[in-house]
């Protein structure tokens, strides 16, 4: 697809707007109640989803601008300061992930989503020990993994079939 000259006036509005979007995705996943399911900090991750799109649609910087303002924001909303830790650790993690994943050019989306949502839960998950010296925490460090890898993978899957809906090629990038 050839790429059109967007003047910097859409290209703010389209930020606002998937920054927008992952904070309401974030909200609806803020409103699941994972605890029930028995395993404490499991979410899918959906906000996800507009931060790896960003990423193969816009830009690396536009895409860490997309999800630190919706970890603000969800932090402003419904969140303490250790949530924002946590956050900010396992999407740091996650993020330096997808960057580096995508760059290499050997993953695609679903790929590097799948990753991302292991590699978000080892963040947070690091976060914790740091934050409560709690080493027995080290045990749930597989279940984090599968179940972020599946989440992630999912959002992958989805984040897929947007980028050949809008058409952006992400094969052999």
């Amino acid at each position: 697809m050839k790429k059109e000259k967007t003047s910097a006036a859409e290209k703010i509005a389209l930020l606002g707007l998937l920054t927008a979007l992952c904070f309401g995705l974030s909200y609806i996943e803020f409103l699941i109640p994972f605890s029930a399911l028995g395993i404490p900090g499991i979410k899918l991750g959906l906000a996800n989803i507009c931060v790896t799109a960003a990423l193969y649609a816009i830009g690396t910087k536009e895409a860490a601008a997309i999800n630190l303002i919706r970890i603000i924001l969800s932090w402003l909303i419904f969140g303490s300061f250790t949530g924002l830790i946590y956050s900010l650790a396992g999407s740091a993690l996650s993020f330096a992930g997808s960057v580096a994943l995508k760059k290499s050019a050997r993953f695609s989306p679903i790929g590097v989503s799948a990753a991302a949502g292991a590699l978000h839960n080892i963040g947070q998950l690091a976060a914790a020990m740091i934050l409560t010296d709690a080493s027995a925490l080290m045990y749930y460090i597989p279940v984090l993994i599968i179940c972020g890898l599946f989440a992630g993978a999912i959002n992958g899957f989805i984040v897929s079939a947007i980028l050949s809906r809008v058409g952006v090629n992400y094969k052999g990038e």
